[in-house]
């Protein structure tokens, strides 16, 4: 299983990736990073993406809408988001740990060369197989 370096070293192998963080979306820190970052600066990426992860986590609008369905309890109620700009995606993927589950994967994937899809679905598959601690 991997951790975080081999799974952002995997996830800048996707076509388009410019740059990849771990970020707990709590404190606002990168766990790890690689690549580029948006304003050339992780940290800053980093706290700026906690925030949006931390008002999707917290709103009762995105929440499920059957209350939590097939959902265990320690599962986030969000999946992932997804943004978009005239040049990019920013994805961030929810982590589900044994701990506290406030943990994300972003992405930063360049629009020309990125498969919005084929990430979003990597990134899944790397968040459930993501080893923390």
């Amino acid at each position: 299983m991997p951790g975080i370096d081999e799974s952002l070293l995997e996830a800048m192998r996707l076509p388009g990736a410019r740059g990849a963080l771990v970020v707990d979306w709590i404190s606002g820190l990168a766990l790890g990073a690689v690549g580029e970052a948006p304003g050339e600066d992780a940290e800053a990426t980093a706290a700026e993406t906690a925030e949006l992860a931390r008002l999707a986590m917290e709103s009762g609008t995105l929440a499920p809408a059957d209350g939590g369905g097939a959902r265990t309890g320690k599962e986030p109620p969000v999946d992932d988001l997804i943004l978009t700009t005239a040049d990019a995606y920013h994805l961030l993927r929810f982590v589900v740990t044994t701990f506290d589950s406030t943990v994300f994967l972003y992405l930063w994937l360049d629009r020309a060369d990125g498969n919005l899809a084929l990430a979003r679905i990597r990134l899944a598959e790397m968040a459930d197989r993501l080893v923390l601690g």
